[in-house]
């Protein structure tokens, strides 16, 4: 029986995302390598597409990125939800502030 798959620090794998992982063991077995933090930018990336079609675009990189031995999802700022550290400046501007309009 294989050990359930991790999860991020702040975010949950949604089950589309958790069955793309699962589907391929090299991937699964990347993925549970990953940091907590790095799990929960992959997963607050797929979670932050507005429509079906950009986050199964984003689960598919995922899984490429994955492959390719990233860590962290490329081009992503960073996940704005965590409580453990505020949001950097960066974030703020462009993340934050933005959605604000």
């Amino acid at each position: 029986m294989q050990e359930r798959l991790a999860e991020g620090t702040v975010h949950h794998l949604a089950d589309d995302m958790r069955t793309a992982i699962e589907a391929d063991d090299a991937t699964r077995d990347l993925w549970q390598s990953l940091t907590p933090l790095g799990r929960n930018e992959f997963i607050c990336w797929v979670e932050d597409a507005k429509q079906d079609k950009t986050r199964a675009k984003r689960i598919g990189r995922t899984l490429e990125e994955l492959l390719e031995g990233k860590r962290r999802p490329c081009c992503w700022a960073g996940c704005i939800h965590r409580t453990d550290k505020p949001p950097s400046a960066w974030q703020q501007a462009v993340l934050i502030d933005k959605k604000k309009r």
